[in-house]
């Protein structure tokens, strides 16, 4: 069996934290328009960290290419501060979409979307030898996002946010009961 092509991703490398952290905890005080009004959750996951942790984990790192070509090989300055430069722009597109006001702001979520589609592509693009490359890589197709767990549903429903088919279950009946309110009806 051949092995997939995995490129780096983002979060592999690096997060900006602190505009994260700050997002997360301010989104405590939110309540008009924000899921936690919906049912209280005794775990629920802040939005803001889940839209980024689901963008980094589906978004190449600028190194990603490099690497795969040269394993185990120090890079050039040159390129370091080039993926230095690609990082920072990524990393600005994260402290505008963590921001609450952006939540539903389409021009930063297709930004978003428009990275993941390009690394996705990158990513098939890789695997088109791959013996199961018309099941497992269509370009045009987005991997769906299955979480057996969903609890409080933040991580799905920002899965959808990022243009992602979500799948959401859990064993607490309460639990699919917020999801199928966050997730499915939304988009009806």
């Amino acid at each position: 069996m051949e092995s997939v092509k995995a490129p780096k991703k983002l979060i592999e490398v690096a997060l900006p934290l602190d505009a994260i952290n700050v997002a997360a905890a301010r989104e405590k005080s939110i309540r008009h328009g924000h899921p936690s009004t919906l049912h209280l959750w005794w775990a629920r996951r802040p939005l803001a960290a889940a839209r980024a942790v689901i963008f980094s984990q589906m978004v190449n790192d600028p190194s990603w290419k490099w690497e795969l070509e040269h394993p185990g090989e120090i890079p050039p300055g040159n390129l370091k501060a080039s993926w230095a430069a690609s990082r920072k722009r990524l990393f600005s597109l994260i402290e505008d979409l963590v921001q609450w006001e952006n939540t539903t702001n389409e021009t930063v979520l297709e930004k978003a979307r428009s990275e993941i589609r390009k690394s996705w592509r990158e990513t098939c693009e890789i695997n088109k030898d791959h013996p199961q490359a018309s099941e497992l890589f269509d370009p045009d197709k987005l991997p769906a996002f299955h979480y057996p767990f969903a609890g409080g549903g933040a991580l799905p429903l920002e899965a959808q946010r990022l243009g992602l088919e979500s799948y959401a279950s859990d064993l607490n009946p309460v639990a699919v009961l917020i999801n199928k309110a966050m997730i499915e009806i939304p988009p009806k």
